[in-house]
């Protein structure tokens, strides 16, 4: 999902924002609410969302909503009648339709608890017809601890949007709110917005209705979506478009920013979006929504990877608000907000976890996204420094993924340490042609599904040849760092030093090939959590100089 969640300061220094980030929880002991929200229990597992005909009625003065969702399901399971509807407080549900009927329903943490009668038969499509109004969370410091954004432009006409990673959609809208479901057949969006202004939500734009002093802009979504890249921009918007061709044909581009803004968006931004998906393209294979399109929305807040509508704040700066997260020099030259959240079309958006506890899978990839693009740009070399760049934002504060069936997310390492465990398999694998085949394999295995990070790591085994879960437990379920030992030991050639190593700081079993330089001279050993030796041999008179070892730098260890 998105971008850096850092800011940085005067003195170098990075800090988590004052306020407390929605999307990276304290690891505090889980409540009644974490585990409703969190679990994909009885309520949630017996039907399967395949459509959301989602209505929205914003009065922007009162900074109130009112709505209707149209929910079409599939019944997977008979026997359970109550189903949970999320919606967080202090929204309110008004009514609930099924056939025809008025149901029942009770407050249940920052859900409702349905009674569907008659229960529906298995395999059964139904739809339950919502309606709901309240005033949403109004967000303290978007994107990080998120909700509706009310404000005004710079010509102080009315300027609305939505950022709601990790605290859900049920913010502003009534749904199954969790990883593991998203609508099989997509979304429709409607919003209708004071006469004058302008809603931009996901996808394509399907119908503008004007009405008296009000207009209702309709929107399809025809891919699956996440719950929390559901999106609505209400501004003083104007377009401009572009086709790019791409791998899977003629991709419809569109821009869409406030007016006094357009010349400065299309000089800042046209180009290099073309050339970042040209880069991804060839990384990931084709962009996943072609369908939908690919669209760039301005936003009062910095960024958020909303589906084929990707939310654009960085004031048309190079780097992260003028600033290199990597402090290399090559992040600097070109836009961060652009790159990052396009990247998560890719992973995030096509390849979505099941559970946020494995987010590391939406911004580890997303953010080798960038090295990537760096890759594409300015060479290898300039991609590798960047890489390890990254490794000064890493806290090892807490293991990288998160807590299951909580709602909780991992540590905010998933960015910056995510992007060094991708870069180490890369040395593993050696082999650049693989490691482009195993992205491209992602992708078309994964994508429009939900996944865990037990899939990708599996895939990722698929790759090579030594057992990678001791690998994978020590970087994402520990916050140790692997630490190559070596000593000098007599060799069997009394003439001869031998080099034995091995890792420790890692959990058992954990064996990885690794390029080492003995002096000049360079190997490449599998080395284990056990002493190993006898492979490298020096003269037994051999200077300091001889005697020195070197890992090679891409590689996150000690």
């Amino acid at each position: 999902m998105k971008y850096c969640f850092f800011f940085f300061s005067v003195c170098g220094l990075w800090a988590v924002p004052s306020a407390s980030a929605q999307l990276f929880k304290s690891p505090n002991a889980a409540t009644p609410a974490d585990t409703v929200r969190g679990t994909y229990g009885p309520y949630r597992g017996w039907w399967d969302v395949l459509h959301y005909d989602l209505s929205v009625e914003p009065d922007i003065a009162a900074k109130t909503l009112s709505g209707r969702n149209k929910i079409t399901f599939k019944v997977l399971s008979a026997g359970e009648m109550h189903l949970q509807l999320d919606l967080q407080k202090p929204m309110q549900l008004d009514s609930v339709f099924f056939k025809g009927k008025k149901m029942s329903f009770e407050r249940y943490e920052q859900a409702y608890l349905v009674a569907v009668e008659p229960v529906p038969a298995p395999e059964e499509e139904a739809v339950l017809d919502v309606y709901y109004h309240g005033k949403p969370r109004q967000a303290v410091m978007p994107p990080w601890d998120g909700g509706l954004i009310w404000t005004r432009d710079d010509r102080q006409n009315d300027w609305v949007s939505v950022a709601c990673q990790g605290l859900g959609a049920s913010v502003w809208w009534p749904g199954k709110d969790h990883g593991a479901d998203e609508p099989d057949r997509g979304v429709r969006i409607s919003v209708t917005v004071p006469a004058g202004l302008v809603d931009v939500s996901n996808g394509t734009p399907a119908g503008v209705f004007p009405g008296g002093n009000k207009t209702t802009y309709v929107w399809e979504v025809k891919a699956p979506i996440n719950n929390y890249s559901v999106t609505m921009n209400i501004g003083k918007y104007v377009m401009f478009g572009e086709t790019y061709n791409g791998l899977s044909g003629k991709l419809p581009m569109r821009f869409w920013f406030l007016e006094q803004h357009q010349a400065e968006a299309k000089k800042h931004l046209l180009d290099e979006a073309k050339e970042m998906l040209r880069s991804f393209e060839y990384w990931f294979g084709p962009y996943p929504f072609y369908e939908d399109g690919y669209q760039l929305i301005e936003t009062p807040f910095l960024g958020m990877e909303h589906q084929s509508g990707i939310a654009y704040g960085n004031k048309f700066l190079k780097g992260y608000l003028g600033t290199d997260l990597s402090g290399s020099g090559w992040g600097a030259k070109w836009d961060y907000i652009l790159v990052h959240e396009s990247g998560h079309e890719w992973f995030g958006n096509n390849i979505s976890t099941k559970d946020v506890a494995d987010m590391w899978v939406h911004e580890g990839f997303t953010t080798y996204s960038e090295v990537l693009f760096v890759e594409s740009r300015y060479g290898k070399k300039a991609a590798d420094e960047y890489a390890r760049g990254l490794r000064q934002n890493i806290l090892n504060d807490r293991p990288v993924i998160g807590i299951y069936d909580i709602n909780r997310e991992g540590s905010g390492d998933m960015y910056f340490k995510g992007v060094q465990i991708i870069h180490t398999y890369r040395q593993i694998l050696n082999d650049d042609v693989k490691f482009r085949a195993l992205l491209h394999e992602m992708n078309r295995r994964f994508g429009r599904k939900t996944v865990t990070t037990q899939d990708v790591e599996a895939l990722m085994q698929e790759y090579v040849s030594v057992p990678l879960k001791p690998f994978f437990d020590t970087y994402l379920r520990t916050t140790r760092i692997p630490r190559l030992v070596y000593e000098w030991r007599k060799g069997s050639n009394p003439a001869k030093r031998e080099l034995y190593l091995k890792w420790d700081r890692v959990e058992k079993g954990f064996s990885i090939p690794v390029a080492v330089t003995v002096g000049k001279t360079a190997y490449r050993i599998t080395v284990g959590d056990t002493w190993s030796g006898g492979q490298i041999a020096v003269p037994a008179n051999a200077g300091a100089g001889s005697l020195s070892v070197n890992v090679d730098p891409n590689y996150y260890v000690l």
